[in-house]
């Protein structure tokens, strides 16, 4: 397996990591055993860095990861986040302040039945917490032995040199793919001035990129990526159009359209660790098969011209969720 290095921290990871948000019943129902079963399929492939959060599920999927970890630990590098909340009436908000860090990561590790997290994110920034702020109860985390490396979620670049100021930001994650690409670029500028490692999560465009989604029937009743306007009226349209593009470069390529687009984005550079998501061993094969294709520049270019930034059709999230992106 190729290890790629974590910005300049010690965590040194699978080039292609696993994100389990997929695991708590986001896209549709999933099965708990065959969810543990899974990851440690995945840890038996070289597959180290899991990517968990305290709201996928609202507390099962770290709790489903604690209990796939046992016996495992010693081979994985486990990634959660805090900083979404949901109050008893079901309204969801973002909470960075210092005491609630403090709180948010106890519960984490309680429910990982683990010691230390290796790789703690801010899984939102907090409009009305200083980013200085909570930067600095995370800081106090890795003081404490609790917390090893800082991470940072959907952060604009100017939030990113603020924090990285109080303490190194090893990792920042951003949706990032050949469906959206302009603010992961935008991003990249910075983390790579600074030394940060970035992490794209939906790097197939949450199933969009990967020639599975022809219509609005390809995605099943009650899946939440139908809120999402990506898979709504004219964008849905646009959207399979463009993967056709890149539907007949992977032909070319011999692969399928998710091993052509992970490529691209390993392509981009070894700081960049994406953490594609599923609930099947197949697609765990598939997706850490694209890290045997070779692009030329030549490739790289025409794939990026299929896709160029901003062809994306809709925006990244509904209207509520957007407002707490990028920030």
């Amino acid at each position: 397996m190729e290890k790629r290095k974590i910005g300049r921290s010690p965590l040194e990871v699978s080039a292609v990591g696993l994100g389990l948000m997929s695991m708590s019943g986001v896209y549709g129902n999933a099965n708990d055993e065959e969810s543990i079963s899974l990851i440690h399929y995945a840890l038996d492939k070289g597959v180290n860095l899991l990517d968990s959060a305290d709201m996928y599920g609202w507390g099962h999927n770290e709790q489903l990861l604690g209990r796939a970890l046992k016996g495992w630990r010693h081979r994985a590098i486990v990634a959660t986040k805090f900083g979404q909340t949901k109050d008893a009436s079901g309204k969801q908000g973002v909470d960075g302040r210092p005491e609630y860090v403090m709180q948010a990561c106890e519960a984490s590790l309680k429910r990982l039945g683990i010691d230390v997290i290796d790789l703690y994110y801010q899984h939102r920034v907090d409009p009305n917490t200083p980013i200085e702020e909570t930067v600095g109860a995370m800081k106090r985390l890795v003081e404490q032995g609790k917390v090893r490396a800082l991470g940072l979620s959907e952060a604009r670049p100017a939030t990113i040199r603020r924090a990285h100021k109080i303490h190194p930001i090893a990792a920042v994650q951003n949706e990032y793919s050949l469906l959206y690409r302009t603010e992961g670029e935008e991003t990249l500028r910075t983390t790579r001035e600074l030394g940060i490692g970035f992490v794209p999560y939906a790097p197939l465009g949450r199933s969009m990129l990967t020639g599975t989604v022809h219509g609005k029937a390809d995605v099943p009743e009650g899946d939440r990526r139908l809120q999402h306007p990506r898979f709504q009226g004219e964008n849905l349209d646009r959207n399979v159009q463009l993967v056709s593009r890149l539907e007949s470069i992977a032909r070319e390529k011999k692969c399928t359209p998710a091993q052509l687009v992970l490529a691209w984005l390993l392509a981009q550079g070894s700081d960049i660790v994406p953490i594609p998501g599923t609930k099947r061993k197949q697609r765990v094969d598939e997706n850490l098969a694209a890290l045997n294709i070779r692009l030329s520049k030549e490739d790289i270019k025409r794939i990026s011209d299929a896709a160029p930034a901003g062809a994306g059709a809709g925006t990244r999230y509904p209207a509520d969720a957007m407002k707490r992106v990028y920030l």
